[in-house]
């Protein structure tokens, strides 16, 4: 009996765009990969740093993902950072569509998974954070760190 996946396994995840910008929206999306390129995610390999969205002629697709190559490939082997594209509901496309053609918006892959036993990518309609905004919500996550902190600290000397 083979074990089928019920619940999300993340094969990547990009920390770096949460940092570098500021998530507006977040869509699921399949993919369209060839069969060395689920192999070689399924032994837990991509990045998803460099990685952007782009229309081309009515479809989404996913540039600059780093999937690399199966070693245990022939000559069928994928290229590692080919253009993938994105399957979405029409509805979904053009509401990110709509959004991305305000200026200053971009679409950037969050996470990488398998959930139910396809690979699914989960990208974000995003606004790039200038500085100050980056060092600003860095203060708050310190800030918030600092308080639970202290409220821990004060928890355990009611105790005892």
């Amino acid at each position: 009996m083979a074990k089928k996946d019920s619940e999300e396994r993340i094969i990547a995840s990009n920390r770096k765009a949460r940092h570098d910008y500021e998530i507006l929206d977040t869509f699921e999306a399949g993919m369209v990969l060839s069969g060395t390129e689920v192999k070689s995610l399924r032994e837990g390999k991509a990045s998803l740093v460099d990685g952007f969205g782009q229309f081309y002629r009515d479809e989404l697709y996913i540039e600059n993902v780093y999937i690399p190559e199966y070693l245990n490939g022939s000559w069928t082997n994928h290229a590692a950072r080919r253009r993938r594209k994105l399957l979405l509901h029409r509805q979904e496309l053009t509401k990110i569509e709509r959004k991305i053609s305000e200026s200053g918006l971009t679409i950037v892959p969050l996470s990488l998974y398998f959930k139910n036993g396809r690979a699914k990518i989960e990208i974000g309609v995003a606004r790039g954070k200038k500085e100050y905004d980056k060092r600003q919500s860095l203060r708050e996550k310190q800030d918030n760190r600092e308080a639970l902190r202290t409220m821990r600290e004060r928890n355990r000397g009611n105790r005892e």
